[in-house]
């Protein structure tokens, strides 16, 4: 039961065509065919107001990579001067395939597996492949802010636990070393009180050898995960009309919390020597292939092209949304977040440094949760209000981190109920429910004595190289096989202007290059993983890849299904495959979805058999 007529959202039936189109349709130039589905199921969910879509995306976009990772690159990659491949990378990069994937998601309306179906049938694969790896994200990530809700917890205490030596976890090489106490010096073979809390408490990393032997899941850890997973399932559960509320609080408050760190670490003793490091250039950089390298991937992984969220995201926004304005602001606001976080973070580490009577690069070699849960806990301990800091800065820790796991949830949530809507349409809830166990029960690993080790597996080999080699397929199918020149009329069709020159160069021959530099680098120089002083054996990275083809396989996968299931022959089989389905009921999600036209001689602009 599908018929044209005024879409009662106020999108006409009728749409201009872009320039340059023209066609031989009966009484006037040819018109854009709207389908919507009339029968009694529910109607595609919508935002219910644009700040929480965008909200939704910042909060998404800025992520506990923005608050350690960003910082550690960049003193690490020269200081100043890394802001100028930074910025590069991410206008010729980071920002077109943003914008592409918010473009996608608004035109089709739909999520990461179905919407092959409309742009490149045989690249269906992409969208499985995105929804496992951002099962293999959820096993890890969320751990991330178990360890964070302890440390809130236990920071409920007149005297912080990780700021003293006395505790039963303490061994004789704990050293407390502040301003007030000078008698006591500081040394390569001291360890810090906030270091012994991480490692021998909360982790208890100590109990465990290795990866061949992680030990028992800490039940501690496996409470906090709970509690992170139950927030999790009631903010989401409903689809993006209660998890647009949740995201009020959970990307504003980080803000708020930076804004105030900054202004005490800006006060504290030897601030100004973190920030003289943190950006004092270093040109001779440049010459490198490193800060390229490490531009390319913080840029990618920070704004998170690939990973069907901005997919997921802009499928419930209004067909005419300006997508290009928002994809601009939010990912302006992403790079700025982390260049903030890099005064928060240095002005905190030019004060230890000064408490140490060390250089910045000493107190500086730690990267990773360790830069958080290490370095600036004890900054913490020492400050006055220590338990106030401490409280607020571990609770932006864990909205961090909920933003982005609402938001990878949700695109792998979107993407099957799309898929299969006859079947879990009206049963969201419950699928939520299992996928959230699944969830869960895929994390436990990561809460064993030494869950710290798989936590970094997953990190280093499970998502980076799988999910960049998968983005790397997009926009080939995009921009190659569906044809920039279909995309940027689809564009035009939402927007009323068609995208410049500088995007469609970018989309065709830059953003691939971009990737393929990216899974170069990759390649040609494998991580050394090391975490503590744990030094992963050979047999870790066969697993690590095993786990990160794992994902990718269902490329491959699905290609070869397709072309042995799909009768005719061979040739014909994969020209077919290659082009977008349009006109058939399955690929007409609830909702409104505008079908592209093609100059033709047949009424209303549909293309003749």
């Amino acid at each position: 039961n599908f018929q044209e007529k005024e879409v009662s959202n106020g999108y006409p039936a009728t749409s201009p065509q872009s320039p340059g189109e023209t066609g031989a349709g009966i009484g006037g130039p040819p018109r854009t065919l709207v389908v919507q589905q009339t029968s009694l199921e529910h109607p595609r969910e919508t935002w219910s107001k644009k700040i929480d879509f965008l909200l939704s995306v910042v909060g998404y976009a800025v992520d506990l990579g923005n608050v350690w990772r960003f910082p550690y690159i960049c003193y690490q990659n020269g200081g100043g001067a890394f802001l100028l491949p930074y910025l590069l990378m991410a206008v010729f990069g980071g920002v077109p395939l943003f914008y592409m994937e918010l473009a996608l998601g608004q035109f089709h309306r739909s999520g990461c597996i179905s919407i092959w179906r409309q742009i490149c049938p045989i690249f269906k694969g992409i969208g499985f492949a995105i929804c496992i790896i951002a099962l293999y994200i959820a096993f890890y990530y969320n751990t991330i802010m178990a360890w964070a809700l302890y440390y809130l917890l236990s920071s409920f205490n007149a005297t912080l636990p990780w700021s003293t030596c006395t505790n039963a976890w303490n061994t004789a090489s704990c050293t407390r070393y502040s301003f007030t106490d000078r008698n006591v010096s500081w040394n390569n073979a001291s360890i810090s009180p906030a270091e012994e809390f991480y490692t021998r408490q909360v982790l208890q990393v100590h109990l465990s050898p290795g990866l061949h032997q992680l030990g028992p899941v800490s039940w501690q850890l496996a409470l906090c995960l709970l509690f992170i997973f139950t927030v999790v399932y009631f903010s989401i559960w409903k689809g993006v009309k209660t998890s647009g509320k949740v995201v009020w609080v959970t990307a504003t408050l980080p803000y708020v919390v930076l804004l105030v760190l900054l202004v005490r670490g800006a006060t504290l003793p030897g601030a100004w020597r973190g920030v003289v490091y943190y950006l004092k250039p270093d040109w001779t950089k440049l010459l490198t292939t490193t800060i390229w390298i490490d531009a390319a991937a913080q840029i990618f992984f920070s704004l998170g092209p690939g990973f069907g969220v901005l997919l997921a995201f802009a499928s419930y926004n209004p067909f005419h949304n300006n997508c290009y304005k928002d994809a601009l602001v939010t990912s302006s606001i992403n790079c700025l977040t982390s260049f903030l976080s890099g005064f928060v973070i240095f002005t905190v580490l030019g004060y230890m440094a000064e408490m140490r009577n060390l250089g910045v690069e000493h107190v500086a070699k730690d990267a990773g949760p360790s830069l958080l849960f290490i370095i600036y806990a004890e900054a913490i301990a020492n400050m006055p209000a220590a338990t106030f800091f401490a409280i607020i800065f571990f609770l932006m820790i864990i909205m961090l981190g909920l933003d982005s796991t609402f938001a990878g949830l949700e695109g792998v949530i979107t993407a099957v109920l799309d898929e299969f809507p006859q079947v879990l349409a009206k049963r969201r809830e419950w699928f939520v429910l299992g996928l959230i166990c699944v969830c869960y029960l895929g994390a436990l690993s990561t809460l064993t004595y030494g869950g710290a080790f798989v936590v970094k597996l997953f990190e280093e080999y499970a998502t980076g190289p799988a999910v960049i080699t998968v983005v790397f397929l997009e926009v080939i199918a995009v921009s190659w096989f569906y044809g920039n020149h279909r995309f940027c009329r689809d564009v035009h069709m939402m927007l009323g202007f068609s995208p410049s020159w500088f995007w469609k160069v970018c989309w065709m021959a830059i953003c691939p290059c971009f990737l393929l530099f990216i899974i170069a680098s990759f390649l040609a120089f494998p991580p050394e993983v090391r975490l503590f002083n744990y030094l992963y054996p050979t047999w870790t990275t066969v697993l690590g890849y095993c786990i990160g083809v794992s994902s990718f396989i269902c490329v491959p996968s699905y290609m070869l299904y397709h072309l042995l299931t799909t009768p005719g022959t061979s040739w014909l089989t994969l020209s077919n495959l290659s082009k977008p389905s349009t006109g058939h009921v399955e690929d007409v999600q609830q909702g409104h979805v505008p079908i592209p036209t093609f100059p033709a001689a047949a009424p209303l602009g549909i293309p003749a058999p």
